[in-house]
């Protein structure tokens, strides 16, 4: 078993109401190289989502609050969160429930116990698969069609650090210890600028530093 990290890191969303398997699963990623944040059910998870965005959702179904269906369901009618993959890790097996968490849009349907060798496969598997979406729609956006932010947009001397970095590939953790501040001021200075831009995620900050020359 290997652990990755420096430009590598992607963040994910793990939301359960099972602390023992928050706990397993959070740890075996973060060995694994990747950033985790925790909610233990769907109404904290969109708490979360409308302050910043993961690469990736992994997400149990039965929760209190709101399940798994109905999060899912919120995730891909917002622009800013559809293109999030998502993975449903959940106890309920059959057909059926695969059917509908599939319908609903989830990427992955894993079924309770599982490998976590077979999680970390899927999740690196459906973060490759958006990554290879993302350079294409890059790709077919070269006639012109370039992040658009309106003029007027000015970002304080840390935003510009900030959004720099963004550009450069470094997770917010890794700028939080260069800049040497906590990371949820990093989180705090990038909502800021996904507000001011109106842009939605991490990656059009990058391209639009990158665009103008910022970076």
């Amino acid at each position: 078993m290997k652990a990755v990290g420096g430009k590598d890191r992607k963040r994910l969303l793990l939301i359960d109401d099972d602390p023992n398997l928050i706990l397993l699963v959070r740890d075996y990623l973060e060995f694994r190289g990747y950033e985790v944040l925790t909610a233990d059910n769907g109404k904290e998870a969109l708490h979360l989502l409308s302050q910043d965005l993961p690469d990736m959702i992994v997400c149990d179904i039965m929760m209190p609050e709101m399940d798994g269906y109905a999060l899912i369901e919120n995730v891909r009618k917002d622009p800013r969160t559809s293109w999030i993959p998502v993975l449903f890790l959940s106890a309920r097996g059959q057909s059926q429930d695969r059917i509908k968490g599939l319908n609903l849009g989830a990427d992955v349907y894993m079924v309770k116990p599982f490998e976590p060798e077979e999680l970390v496969a899927q999740v690196e598997s459906s973060l490759k698969q958006t990554n290879r979406l993302l350079l294409h729609t890059d790709a077919m956006g070269d006639d012109g069609s370039s992040i658009q932010v309106p003029a007027t947009v000015e970002l304080t001397p840390t935003e510009l650090k900030v959004v720099q970095l963004v550009a450069r590939g470094l997770a917010n953790r890794e700028i939080a210890i260069q800049m040497n501040v906590s990371q949820r001021t990093i989180e705090s200075h990038v909502s800021n600028m996904l507000g001011k831009t109106g842009l939605s995620n991490r990656t059009e900050l990058a391209r639009w530093a990158i665009e103008t020359k910022m970076a």
